[in-house]
């Protein structure tokens, strides 16, 4: 008794994957991107950083600089 996985082949090709899609398309809903306001440092309460975790994230410039 052999422990081999044979692959299995997929009963759609990519082509009509992708047709499905593009027909499915119309009908998904986006939702509109807000913009997420800024909240004052005094309302939030009780979020500890570790040092380690401050001085790394300091160092991103993603966040801020």
């Amino acid at each position: 008794m052999s422990n081999t996985i044979v692959p299995c082949e997929s009963e759609m090709s990519l082509a009509e994957l992708r047709g499905d899609c593009a027909r499915m398309a119309p009908h998904w809903v986006v939702p509109a991107k807000t913009a997420a306001e800024p909240v004052e440092a005094s309302r939030i309460h009780g979020v500890t950083v570790p040092q380690s975790s401050a001085r790394l994230i300091d160092a991103m410039s993603d966040y801020g600089d």
